[in-house]
């Protein structure tokens, strides 16, 4: 997936705060709720295809996808991750 020199250098586009990889059971929840149809982006794009990996902001209200090994560092394209509590 990423490497961890390139994870290091990666930050939030919003707040410049550090991203983590995203665990396994976060991103079990998030697809299962993006297949509820409950997930839309900040820009309020539903999301109807599944992540398989994305980069979650510190204070673990975001997180950004992971599509094709690329993390979608936009901050319309980021999910908030209140729409799957």
């Amino acid at each position: 997936m990423i490497d961890k020199p390139l994870l290091d250098l990666l930050v939030c586009p919003e707040n410049h705060g550090p991203l983590a990889l995203a665990d396994d059971a976060l991103v079990a929840k998030l697809n299962q709720a993006i297949a509820e149809g409950r997930v839309k982006t900040r820009a309020g794009r539903v999301v109807s295809e599944p992540v398989a990996a994305g980069l979650v902001r510190e204070d673990r209200t975001l997180v950004y996808p992971i599509v094709d090994n690329i993390p979608v560092l936009l901050v319309d394209e980021a999910i908030a991750l209140d729409q799957i509590a």
